[in-house]
């Protein structure tokens, strides 16, 4: 076997194990890709999944709103309680006084 010979082989024995792994490598893509109505069905969650989120979003910005507007009322039922403190406190002291000086 001379020289000439050799790299022919080769290059036919190299060639012939390329065109192998090519034609596993499409026959495993062909094996393993997913089916036109598991794509359907994974687009149907994908998009049902993502519409709840949605909802979940603008569920927890109305949650937040409507507990910010409990948050000041409360503040300003507390205010209006401290102030009341305040003057009954004052009515105390003043009603003391008028007793005191009967």
């Amino acid at each position: 076997m001379n020289r000439t010979e050799f790299v022919t082989i080769t290059t036919i024995i190299l060639f012939g194990v390329f065109v192998l792994g090519w034609f596993a490598s499409w026959l495993i893509g062909r094996l393993t890709r997913p089916s036109q109505a598991d794509i359907r069905d994974l687009t149907r969650r994908l998009r049902n999944t993502e519409r709840e989120r949605d909802m979940a979003i603008s569920l927890l910005k109305d949650r937040e709103a409507t507990l910010a507007a409990t948050q000041g009322e409360l503040d300003a039922a507390l205010e209006g309680l401290r102030e009341s403190r305040t003057e009954i406190e004052e009515l105390r002291d003043y009603i003391e006084r008028k007793l005191a000086r009967r």
